[in-house]
């Protein structure tokens, strides 16, 4: 038992200090839920017997237009039988190169390994271990009124 979210359209993150652009799509979110055992009733089954869990799954690509450097982006969906969650792979490339000159494989919420063209490997990064950085939002009235935040305050203020 799954449900899934298709996620359309793109995002653009804006390095301020290097003023590069990068454009980048999303991955599909789905939330998971395997029962353990067959043949009892679906309701026994979720309520007793179940592992729920947030998996990403599907192709993102990233590309800067001022460098030319862009990534082939895939999370892996974890197999119905055996295999892992939330693993990810990557592959890099320069400006108008066909073949990648970084791989990256691991977890997305884990460690990343990346392996050059040149033989080195290392870690890519770990997750884990990075500090947690807080947000800085312009202010609700100087934000468009399509800005997330600013469309979205009356909800955020009922949820609350």
């Amino acid at each position: 038992m799954s449900i899934g979210v298709h996620n359309i359209g793109q995002g653009c993150v804006t390095c301020l200090d290097y003023d590069e652009h990068y454009i980048l799509t999303f991955p599909n979110g789905y939330g998971r839920q395997v029962n353990a055992l067959f043949g009892i009733s679906i309701c026994n089954a979720m309520s007793i017997l179940t592992v729920p869990w947030i998996e990403l799954g599907g192709e993102c690509s990233i590309n800067c237009s001022k460098t030319g450097y862009n990534a082939s982006i895939v999370f892996h969906t974890k197999p119905f039988y055996g295999g892992k969650k939330h693993r990810i792979t990557a592959e890099i490339f320069s400006p108008n190169d066909k073949k990648p000159f970084c791989s990256i494989e691991g977890e997305w919420n884990g460690v990343m390994y990346a392996k050059y063209t040149t033989g080195e490997n290392a870690v890519f990064i770990d997750t884990k271990k990075m500090p947690t950085i807080k947000k800085k939002v312009r202010k609700l009235e100087d934000q468009d009124d399509f800005e997330s935040r600013c469309l979205w305050k009356d909800v955020t203020y009922n949820l609350k």
